[in-house]
């Protein structure tokens, strides 16, 4: 028995939006070679490229995927040929996305699967993963087979990769929301997201991470809001049977860095509800999250009398509502005791607002495993 699940999964935003921080970035003749930790494993797999954010159309002239060696080398003679409709090149419009053939090749959960792509064309700014916590390597040519890129450039983004499937028997979980999921604030390349840390506590199935940092749950900034994603980055992954949510943050911490008051609570619960309802529509259990202390937040602006009190606000209400199947205690689990509105210092990134490796895996232990029943 099996079937296509999602084994790899990773969020994008375009390269247009106001508050990203990477600057838009575009290939021409060059290869971008990428990592990819695989949650979960198959006996096959097949790739997801997406154009979803490109002005023109994308031509991949050649994609391979091999075993990883050191930094941005794959094991020599691991790699294979990822073909679309038969074919080594493949088109994508503007504004879509394709899947790959299935590969014959077997992939192990914690494995890093390397995908080597080649741009022939110009592609324009590209639909990209601001932070993987991950490095990307860019060389010059057609470098796909190379089992080093000569003169690669390191780069921190991912780029047009959204997922990996794989074929097996198993169910998922889909861990959706913002940088506490994605994992900005653990150690680049080291794997210590919240979601790699759950995932080291589960014993069968897996968790693939839709973590974005800067989103929100109720407006666009970063990414489509989270009520507008919601279909196509949880509902429409395949396998999932469970929702992870983790949203609000920047709802509240965003808007008075440009002057706006923060969302009320009200209008979070509201949000929250209706992605529960959605969630449960679609026969998936739901976990939700409390907000995360937010009180140490460095960024000019962002921390007002107004946002730690819709967050005690928010907090309160989801802590007696049955909105969720499950509620995670994130703000109690990384909270300072002697002061709750911060990160207790030894789990806290210099940012103020994001969890280093320490406070990753204190996330990832709040989550009750009974209620993540893979």
């Amino acid at each position: 028995m099996g079937d296509w699940v999602a084994g790899f999964r990773g969020a994008v935003i375009s390269p247009y939006e106001e508050f990203r921080i990477s600057e838009p970035r575009g290939f021409r003749d060059q290869t971008v070679r990428q990592v990819l930790r695989m949650a979960g494993g198959g006996e096959r797999l097949r790739v997801r490229l997406s154009n979803r954010y490109g002005r023109a159309p994308l031509t991949v002239g050649a994609a391979r995927v091999a075993g990883r060696g050191s930094g941005g080398a794959i094991v020599e003679g691991s790699d294979l040929a990822v073909r679309f409709g038969g074919a080594e090149q493949v088109t994508v419009p503007a504004g879509e996305e394709v899947v790959s053939d299935p590969v014959d090749r077997a992939v192990a959960a914690g494995e890093d699967l390397v995908l080597s792509l080649y741009l022939p064309d110009e592609t324009g700014p590209a639909t990209f993963q601001q932070f993987p916590m991950e490095t990307a390597y860019v060389g010059a040519g057609d470098q796909v087979s190379a089992p080093e890129l000569a003169g690669a450039e390191e780069v921190g983004s991912r780029f047009y990769v959204t997922g990996v499937d794989v074929f097996a028997d198993a169910r998922i979980a889909v861990a959706f929301g913002d940088s506490w999921f994605e994992g900005v604030g653990s150690t680049v390349g080291a794997d210590r997201r919240s979601v790699d840390g759950l995932n080291e506590r589960l014993d069968r199935g897996w968790v693939v991470n839709q973590g974005l940092a800067g989103n929100r749950l109720l407006t666009d900034e970063v990414g489509e809001h989270g009520l507008a994603r919601f279909d196509r980055d949880v509902l429409a992954v395949p396998g999932v049977s469970h929702v992870l949510l983790h949203l609000g943050i920047n709802d509240l911490l965003i808007p008075g860095m440009v002057g706006r008051p923060p969302a009320r609570a009200e209008d979070l619960a509201a949000g929250y509800t209706e992605l529960a309802r959605r969630a449960r529509e679609a026969g998936l259990t739901v976990l939700g999250a409390t907000v995360g202390p937010i009180g140490g937040a460095v960024y000019p602006g962002a921390v007002t009398p107004e946002a730690l009190a819709e967050r005690r606000r928010v907090n309160e209400w989801l802590r007696s509502s049955d909105v969720f199947d499950s509620l995670f205690d994130v703000a109690l689990a990384v909270g300072d005791p002697d002061d709750p509105e911060r990160i207790r210092p030894e789990f806290v990134d210099p940012d103020g607002m994001h969890l280093n490796d320490a406070g990753a895996r204190a996330m990832a232990g709040s989550v009750d495993l009974a209620a993540l029943k893979l």
